[in-house]
């Protein structure tokens, strides 16, 4: 081999470990390269309107106009069995809540205080537990409207405790408290599940009770060991009948809201009598109603009685707040006046 041919192959040969030497760095630089993120590029994703901006905190404005903030609260006592309920198909705990709540919704009693009745929460009692929260009813309560819980609010603010005021009698009452307290858990699959679901269900019997014959004439009474009331369609079930195409006779005759007589409900002779009985013991408050009548003849002449459209409806579903079970009530209702 000549001396200029091995000078041709060293340097070919030198030119191919060098292009070699170069390809190795770029793969090792692209390797050492950080992956792409999703960061600034990215654009946010939007919260939804009727969320909260963070699941910790939430600011609104309560059925009083007061305006209230609550931060993740997880010592809530609840002063309305029906609220109660609420908040605990909200995806909240409760430390304390009064007694119809274990009584009328069946509230484990394990880890949760009794702070008295509805009636008459036990403001010692709710301070004593050092609540966060306190969901309270505005209405005037009690059969004769002598109670309030809206006198405890300075007491309770005082302690420490945020407070809310709710007013709830229909379905739509329960909607809105409901998104409020999902809105507070951060909670909107529950929201989905106890509210927009109960809302289409309910819409559906309303438009078959729109469609059916008739506008059934209907007396709506509460009877308990005390006497028996007469309800029109401001009330929860009133209103509930209204919706459903009845025509509640309290609205045209709005006397026998103040005094029940057996005298008119004869003159007026409605296609149904329901009747809701009031009280721990059913048989007794309607044993009250069943001696009133039986002391008229005229009673049982009654088309609403001839006709067995006296009724007793359960309370469950049109005493007590019926809430995530409030088509039942619609439907219930529909069964009776349309079936």
């Amino acid at each position: 081999m000549t001396v200029s041919f091995r000078k041709k192959v060293a340097t070919l040969l030198g030119a191919g470990a060098l292009s070699l030497c170069l390809a190795s760095t770029m793969l090792v630089g692209c390797a050492n390269e950080p992956a792409a993120t999703d960061g600034e590029d990215q654009a946010p994703v939007d919260q939804p309107a009727d969320q909260p901006a963070t699941p910790s905190e939430y600011s609104f404005t309560d059925d009083l106009g007061n305006e209230v903030t609550v931060n993740n609260p997880q010592k809530v006592v609840a002063c309305m069995g029906s609220f109660a309920n609420i908040w605990t198909i909200s995806g909240g705990t409760l430390i304390g809540a009064t007694s119809d709540a274990f009584e009328d919704y069946g509230l484990d009693a394990a880890n949760i205080a009794e702070v008295g009745y509805f009636t008459d929460p036990n403001l010692e009692q709710i301070i004593a537990l050092e609540p966060d929260f306190v969901i309270m009813t505005g209405a005037s309560t009690g059969r004769d409207g002598s109670a309030s819980q809206v006198d405890l609010r300075d007491a309770l603010k005082d302690a420490g405790a945020e407070v809310a005021y709710f007013n709830v009698t229909t379905f739509e009452d329960y909607l809105k408290m409901l998104r409020t307290c999902c809105n507070i858990t951060a909670r909107d699959d529950l929201y989905e599940q106890n509210g927009t679901a109960v809302e289409a269900q309910i819409a559906d019997i309303k438009a078959k009770a729109a469609a059916a014959e008739g506008e059934p004439t209907v007396l709506l009474m509460t009877t308990f060991s005390g006497g028996t009331r007469v309800q029109n369609s401001e009330t929860m079930s009133g209103a509930m009948l209204t919706e459903m195409g009845a025509k509640n006779l309290a609205d045209e005759t709005p006397s026998l809201l103040r005094d029940f007589s057996l005298e008119a409900v004869i003159e007026l002779n409605p296609d149904f009598i329901l009747v809701v009985p009031m009280g721990n013991d059913d048989a007794a408050a309607m044993r009250n109603l069943e001696e009133a009548t039986a002391a008229n003849p005229a009673w049982a002449t009654l088309d609403a009685v001839q006709n067995n459209r006296y009724i007793t409806l359960d309370k469950t579903l049109f005493l007590f707040k019926p809430n995530a079970n409030w088509a039942k009530s619609y439907e219930n209702l529909f069964e009776i006046l349309y079936s």
